[in-house]
């Protein structure tokens, strides 16, 4: 089997711990060919430590030495990047979100279509065992139609004091843009992506941009703060369903927290940890497995659905109109709080 020469654009965090090491996981199939970054010494670096042959500060010098990309760099940059390389004839990969707006997401997945190439967006949460097994048990008709879905991805004191997180001109948002959108992404998954109709939404920074403030991941300035670190919002959709959603880098709350829990008609469940609840024998009944603990992680699952799609022996999970609506859905749920009214969808 031919192996799919691999270049990664942007050698941040990201991508040197989660996408790198897991394309160097998978010598039967990958080849990691090529590294671009702004910073050539850290791209260097990199390209020492994994045997990276070469490294480029052009990433148009990249797309010719590749079969596919990732793309790790901030947001505002993934729509330009992208295009590019599937205009070049190269696969991508692209870090979540997908895009700061749907007009750059809707370009994105033109210029895939029209070149022939896959696109796919990087949301790891779908490969998590408790993700995987409750999109099994609700296609399998365990809790019905589903009704009413509650997500809280929640950190008490977890604003990202470095990179460039809290730049809004380079991220697009805060909390919501860097964290929500997992869970977004993962609520929309599992309900067989629905269409939204309307959004309510509100965001906050009031926290962020008080002085003093006990920070866990470093420091940030709280006079130039000008993105969320909370944000909430109530979303409908064409049939009926509804989502509350809530995020937070900073709330004062107990501890942190991620909670994704559907009730449907015949029965509920929880994600994280998994557990159904159903009512059998006349009473009600909760069942929660025993999970075996997997050594390989979400990122590497990720990274081998793309490869093997790239290569033609998969479907990609994570498609890139899904991933469009998650970036409609911010953006409405950003308008919404501007706005002080709901959005409609159509």
């Amino acid at each position: 089997m031919s192996k799919l020469k691999m270049g990664v654009i942007g050698v941040g965090g990201i991508a040197l711990d989660r996408h790198i090491p897991a394309y160097a996981g998978m010598i039967d199939t990958v080849e990691l060919t090529a590294l671009q970054d702004i910073n050539k010494e850290r791209a260097e670096e990199a390209a020492k430590n994994y045997d990276i042959p070469y490294v480029f500060e052009d990433y148009y010098d990249l797309f010719k030495k590749v079969d596919a990309v990732t793309i790790c760099t901030p947001n505002k940059f993934h729509s330009e990047i992208a295009i590019a390389a599937l205009e070049a004839g190269v696969h991508v990969l692209v870090e979540k979100p997908m895009a700061i707006t749907s007009a750059e997401c809707e370009a994105m997945i033109a210029a895939a279509e029209k070149n022939d190439r896959l696109l796919s967006i990087a949301y790891h949460y779908r490969y998590t065992p408790e993700a995987k097994l409750a999109k099994e048990a609700i296609n399998n008709g365990e809790i019905g139609d589903p009704l009413v879905t509650r997500v809280q991805a929640m950190r008490r004191r977890k604003v990202p004091g470095w990179g460039v997180f809290t730049n809004k001109d380079l991220q697009g948002g805060g909390s919501l843009i860097d964290f929500g959108c997992h869970l977004l992404d993962l609520a929309l998954w599992l309900l067989d992506d629905p269409q939204p109709v309307e959004v309510i939404g509100r965001t906050y920074d009031n926290l962020s941009k008080t002085p003093g403030q006990v920070n866990d991941w470093g420091a940030f300035d709280h006079e130039t703060f000008n993105v969320d670190d909370h944000v909430t919002s109530y979303i409908t959709f064409d049939n009926g369903m509804s989502l509350q959603f809530e995020c937070s880098w900073a709330a004062n709350i107990k501890e942190d927290f991620t909670a994704l829990s559907i009730s449907g008609v015949n029965g509920g469940l929880d994600v994280y940890p998994f557990q159904l609840y159903q009512t059998r024998y006349g009473t009600v009944w909760n069942s929660q497995p025993n999970l075996k603990e997997d050594k390989l992680s979400p990122g590497f699952y990720q990274a081998k659905n793309f490869v093997d799609s790239c290569l033609g022996n998969d479907e990609l999970i994570v498609k890139p109109e899904q991933a469009q609506k998650v970036t409609a859905l911010m953006e409405a749920i950003y308008k919404s709080s501007e706005t002080s009214s709901s959005v409609k969808l159509t």
